[in-house]
């Protein structure tokens, strides 16, 4: 029989974890501490304990308005849950029936389309940057949450692709042939026995898609020139400027941002660990 680990070893073990979560949260803290501050300073020395907190730098971000008086913060937010949520679905509808593909059939220059997906995700967004303002401005997107979702759904798909044909891999066939036995066709099967299957998957690449277009940045600023097409990353950069940054205002929006993310994390966390086929086929 296994011994247990002694006292010392357990006592050892806590503390460090204790030390490493300290650790990871110590930014957090400091972004929460500058957020709960009633000042743009940059705090620093110290321990992450806001002096006097206040709600004031989140009132300031939510009530910002436009020249006209309309509710700014709210339509950038809408904005943002908008060319997210898009970007999500346009990724998983396009990946997931071209994953199934490349999973189920043979087919002349299968390896190298792969390897064409892998090699798109080696270039950063800024390089295509140019090119697709161009593209964007000679067909009538730009400054458009269309064209930016477009953009947007360039980048995510190729990775999906990659992700859902490895857990396409991984199903049994069994489990389409008994269905087709029993007379589903081909795209039955696929709707009602393979996508209820690849819900772990699917759940972890629309997070990785709905993140990926939450948090960018770069093609925002550069495709979006009217305030109120503004996504929320955008939006955060406007708080620092040459003349200073406003510290207060900027963390405040970094952790209204983040909720989202956070929320949605929680929401679909049961599918992480959620197993595959187990016990679907029997040997």
């Amino acid at each position: 029989m296994k011994r247990a680990p002694s006292t010392p070893i357990v006592v050892l073990v806590h503390v460090g974890l204790v030390v490493f979560t300290v650790v990871a949260l110590l930014p957090v803290m400091w972004v929460l501490s500058m957020a709960l501050t009633p000042s743009q300073a940059f705090a620093s020395g110290g321990l992450p304990i806001p002096t006097n907190p206040s709600l004031a730098n989140f009132t300031d971000v939510v009530t910002t308005v436009d020249e006209d008086g309309t509710w700014l913060f709210v339509r950038q937010l809408f904005n943002s849950l908008i060319v997210s949520a898009s970007t999500s679905l346009v990724g998983l509808a396009l990946a997931t029936t071209a994953a199934y593909a490349l999973s189920r059939w043979e087919m002349p220059g299968k390896d190298r389309a792969m390897s064409a997906f892998l090699i798109t995700q080696m270039f950063p967004g800024v390089v295509m940057a140019v090119p697709l303002y161009l593209l964007l401005d000679e067909v009538g997107l730009l400054d458009t949450l269309t064209g930016l979702v477009l953009v947007y759904a360039t980048t995510t798909v190729p990775f999906s692709v990659w992700t859902l044909k490895g857990y396409f891999d991984t199903v049994p066939r069994d489990l389409e042939e008994a269905a087709m036995l029993d007379g589903a066709n081909r795209w039955q099967t696929f709707a009602w026995v393979i996508l209820p299957l690849a819900r772990p998957a699917l759940a972890v690449t629309g997070l990785f898609s709905f993140m990926s277009a939450w948090n960018e940045f770069i093609l925002a600023a550069t495709l979006l020139g009217d305030s109120r097409s503004y996504t929320l990353p955008v939006v955060l950069q406007r708080y620092v400027s040459d003349q200073g940054t406003e510290w207060g205002h900027f963390a405040a929006g970094a952790v209204i941002v983040s909720i989202p993310v956070v929320l949605l994390f929680f929401a679909l966390q049961r599918h992480f660990v959620e197993g595959l086929t187990a016990g679907a086929v029997k040997g």
